[in-house]
Formats: structure tokens, C-alpha cells, sequence
């Protein structure tokens, strides 16, 4: 029996260890579907307080229930660990870690490369590994076959090298991690067969490509087309200002049409672990090849730009009302980066509050899925601070409340009858049917 053949039975036997490396809002609920399936799973992070909350069966992720994981500990199948030498017991590795950019918009692959590098002297013969960061086309090729094979081992024949790039959306009640369909591409054809195998067993639907270049630029594609789509309304969202027109009425007339159009809708910029960093990455990789891609980098611009042209507005509405931004008491409605959730990653709230913090304002936010700021890279300058619990004289306190997040949670008639003037970026007023006074509402 050769070795692929050897790791298939035990894959479809259900008797393969699967090894999941970060816990982050990729990880843990793919550890979890893995657990639902009857496999033992093995959860591995540099993050001590993440692995010492999944022992104690504790999520730090909102919208994963404790309990979820509690019963996974008290079945025996689950457990998690910060020592990586584990990595050797596990028959499957899955790596979930960071793709970020760095301070020149450029990837930053350290994460990944760490962790391949922490796994290579733990891996043997018989594994598979599959990368599910989002990276730029060649990364599962050109980072981590290299170091695999450094180890001696055979990619291929010995271990199955694969790339299957997560599609996870913190919060959608609609789609779990195990009902997201997945692609899933391999270095070789032996590689592919088991790559499929693996997710065939937690997932509902796997997308097989020819190769893992091909997966990896499908990730990018659905972000850049996100991007790009959203890059659009924001323009248009700025010109129909300008002309004294709703962009939201706009957009949802044309949305009545039955083919043809698809609705994207204006913010005060792009958040989120995907949408403002991947298309960043296929944009780099492109340079090398004589590329370059200019829809990609001007959506990027104008997105980036957003953040901006919303704190211009909230001066304006300011100074209609003979205040100044500077000294001002601004609050932040919802830090996370969409409605209903506490993932906070790459929010544009987080832009806002600086803009508006350097002009002199005095910012707070208020948002019940975030009580507490924790360390940013980016923004270290927020850590620690809190939510301001509501109450209708604290609102009424505030020269100026702008709707960043339009969380469910949010009481916004008690905002309107509090409130003197309300910056509303996610036409979240309009949406709820409320008819604020004469000027109370600044759209932005």
C-alpha cells in the first residue's frame, strides 16, 4: 500500500489526528467541525491565553458558543497546546494564520513562515498539510515545498502538500465553516486526492482545482471583486453627494433590476481580515510578471480615502452647527468592522477615531460586542479603552454621534431623541424607518 493510499484509509476511517494550527476566527471553527465529525483534533498556538481558554472550554470569539467547545474538551477529542513538537501525533496540519501587509502595503509573510518553520522538525511521513491563509499565487509552491522538502521528505510521496483558502464570514448565521463549499488545490495529483479527502469529511461541498496557484488566485479574486465593487459605490457615493442625490435610493432602484446588477453599498471605508489587505497581495505578485493592476490599486485608493472624506463631513456638520472639530466630544457608534459581530480586525473605526482624535476631538465609541479595546499593531494608541455604556443624558452629552457599525443592538430612537447631530455612514436611520428632526441626520 503506498503512503498516499495509507492516509486516505485513515482519513476515511475517520482515524486520522487533525492538527489545526492558529485559533483564531479561521481555526477554532474548523477544530470544532473536525470534533462534530467524530476525528480527534489536535489545536496549536503561540497564544497562551487561547489555549488555556479552549482547555478551560471558554470562547473568546462571540459568536462561537463555549459551550461548543466545552463539550468538545469533555468528549475527549479536543485538546490544544502551545508546544508544537504535538504537530508530530497529528496525521493532518492545517495552518490558519495571518496574512497581513506591512507598512508598505507589500505581504507580510512571517506568520506563515514561522509556522512552517516551527513544524518542519515535527513532520513525517504520511502527513498532509494544507495552507488556508489568504497569499498571493506560488506561496504553497515557492515557501512552504522548500522548507517541507528539507526535511527529506518527498512532497507528493511522502507528505501531501495542499492549499484550500478559508472563506470564513464571522457572524453569518447562513453559512458555517462546514457549509462553505472549499477549494482546495494540490502540488500534485496525490496531493489533490488527499486534500480532497480531508475536507470530503467536514465539509458539505470541495472544489477540486488543477493546482494550488489556482486556488490561491480564486481567494484573491473573490476579495478583489468585493474590493473593487465597493471602491466603485464609494465614488459614486461622493459624486451623488455632490449633486444632492440619496446614493442609497440610487442603489436600491437599480437593485430592482433581475439580472445584470448586483448591490454593493458605501461605507466609511473597508474592514475585516480579507477585503482591505488581499487584493494588495495579487497586485505585488503581478509587479513581478510586468503587471500592473490598475483597477485593484485605484479601488484601494479610493476605499483608503473614505475614512477621510466621512470625518470631512463630520467638521462640516460641525461647523453648520458654529462648533469646532477641535475640542468637540465625538462618539463612535461600533468599532467592530460589520454589524452583529466583535471582530474588530482592520475596522475603519479605527481610522475614524484617529483622524478625529489628531483634529482635536475628544473620541469614544460605544459598542456592546467590543467592551474593551485589546492590543492593535496598528493602533496601539486605543488599547484598553471602553465602550461608554449608553444612556440617553450620556448621548445627549456628545457634540457629535457617528454611526460607524450598524449593530442590531443599537436603540437608535432613543439615539435620535438624544442625540443633536448624528453622522450616519451606513444609512442606518433611512433602514430602520426612523424620521429624524431637520438636520439631526448627516449622511456620509
Amino acid at each position: 500500500m503506498s503512503q498516499a493510499e495509507e492516509t486516505l484509509e485513515k482519513i476515511e476511517s475517520g482515524s486520522a489526528v487533525v492538527g489545526v494550527v492558529g485559533l483564531g476566527y479561521v481555526g477554532l471553527p474548523l477544530v470544532l467541525g473536525f470534533v462534530e465529525r467524530g476525528f480527534r483534533v489536535i489545536g496549536l498556538d503561540i497564544d497562551e491565553k487561547k489555549v488555556g481558554a479552549v482547555m478551560a472550554g471558554q470562547s473568546y470569539i462571540e459568536h462561537i458558543p463555549g459551550e461548543s467547545i466545552g463539550a468538545a474538551i469533555s468528549s475527549g477529542k479536543l485538546e490544544a497546546t502551545t508546544d508544537f513538537a504535538e504537530a508530530e501525533r497529528a496525521d493532518a496540519l492545517i495552518i490558519c494564520v495571518p496574512t497581513p501587509l506591512d507598512e508598505h502595503n507589500e505581504p507580510d509573510l512571517s506568520f506563515v513562515i514561522g509556522t512552517v518553520e516551527s513544524l518542519v522538525p515535527y513532520l513525517r511521513p504520511g502527513q498532509v498539510v494544507s495552507l488556508e491563509s489568504t497569499t498571493y499565487p506560488g506561496t504553497t509552491e515557492e515557501e512552504l515545498r522548500p522548507r517541507i522538502e528539507s526535511r527529506g521528505l518527498a512532497v507528493g510521496e511522502d507528505l501531501f502538500l495542499v492549499y484550500s483558502p478559508e472563506r470564513e464570514d464571522p457572524g453569518n448565521p447562513d453559512f458555517s465553516a462546514t457549509r462553505i463549499p472549499k477549494v482546495v488545490g494540490g502540488t500534485t495529483e496525490h496531493c489533490a486526492q488527499v486534500g480532497r479527502a480531508l475536507y470530503q469529511s467536514v465539509i458539505s461541498e470541495v472544489v477540486l482545482v488543477r493546482s494550488t496557484q489556482v486556488a490561491e488566485f480564486a481567494k484573491l479574486l473573490e476579495n478583489i471583486y468585493r474590493a473593487v465593487n465597493i471602491g466603485l459605490v464609494n465614488e459614486l457615493k461622493v459624486a451623488a453627494e455632490q449633486m444632492g442625490i440619496d446614493i442609497w435610493e440610487v442603489i436600491e432602484a437599480a437593485a430592482t433590476k433581475p439580472f445584470g446588477f448586483k448591490a454593493f453599498y458605501p461605507g466609511p471605508g473597508l474592514g475585516g481580515h480579507c477585503i482591505p489587505i488581499d487584493p494588495f497581495y495579487l497586485t505585488w505578485k503581478a509587479r513581478e510578471y510586468g503587471v500592473h493592476t490598475r483597477f485593484i490599486e485605484l479601488a484601494g485608493e479610493i476605499n483608503n480615502s473614505m475614512p477621510r472624506w466621512v470625518v470631512q463631513r463630520t467638521m462640516e456638520a460641525l461647523n453648520e452647527r458654529s462648533k469646532s472639530v477641535k475640542g468637540s466630544r465625538v462618539l463612535l457608534m461600533g468599532l467592530a468592522y460589520k454589524e452583529n459581530v466583535d471582530d474588530m480586525r482592520e475596522s475603519p473605526t479605527f481610522d475614524l477615531m484617529d483622524e478625529l482624535a489628531d483634529l482635536g476631538a475628544e473620541v469614544s465609541y460605544h459598542d456592546p460586542h467590543i467592551p474593551e479595546i485589546i492590543p492593535t499593531r496598528e493602533h496601539a494608541r486605543w488599547t484598553g479603552a471602553r465602550s461608554v455604556e449608553w444612556a440617553p443624558e450620556a448621548i445627549a452629552a456628545f457634540d457629535c454621534v457617528l454611526i460607524a457599525t450598524n449593530h442590531q443592538v443599537f436603540n437608535l430612537p432613543e439615539l435620535l431623541e438624544s442625540a443633536d447631530l448624528v453622522v450616519d455612514t451606513r444609512n442606518a436611520i433611512a433602514k430602520a424607518g426612523l424620521v429624524p428632526r431637520e438636520g439631526q441626520v448627516v449622511k456620509a
